[in-house]
């Protein structure tokens, strides 16, 4: 993954990964792979509740912080404190920063900041659908 994997709380195997997680969260979550924009089922998701990691279950986000960005993926301004790790992501020829579960080192997506969004933060958590599991506030 371009990091230590050793790091994290939760350690498996990519035997072990694929047994839990479909082809899609496998390549997304463990291979770094982006679900296409506008197709993941969270990006107009509006209930209220806290979004899990697809791959350990560790809550991330919380449904006050998603805003509509416009950008085909689910959008937050924060994450739940200590629930995601930053990097450095050099690749496709510029710098992002790339943003995983501190739990299991799963792939989440992206962080950019100052785009000019009208939240606390100034920040836009790109996060991949397919990466998340929410759970409803009311059960």
């Amino acid at each position: 993954m371009g990091h230590d994997d050793s790091s994290y709380p939760v350690q498996k195997t990519d035997g072990e990964w694929q047994a839990i997680l479909t082809p899609q969260q496998f390549s997304v979550l463990r291979g770094k792979g982006t679900e296409r924009p506008f197709t993941g089922e969270y990006d107009h998701h509006h209930a209220n509740g806290v979004y899990h990691c697809a791959g350990c279950n560790t809550p991330l986000y919380k449904s006050s912080t998603k805003f509509d960005s416009g950008c085909g993926w689910p959008a937050f301004f924060d994450a739940i404190p200590g629930a995601i790790k930053r990097f450095e992501d050099n690749s496709l020829g510029m710098v992002r920063t790339e943003m995983v579960c501190a739990n299991c080192g799963g792939h989440l997506g992206h962080i950019f900041k100052g785009e000019g969004y009208k939240t606390p933060t100034d920040e836009r958590h790109c996060v991949n659908s397919i990466s998340l599991k929410f759970k409803d506030a009311d059960n």
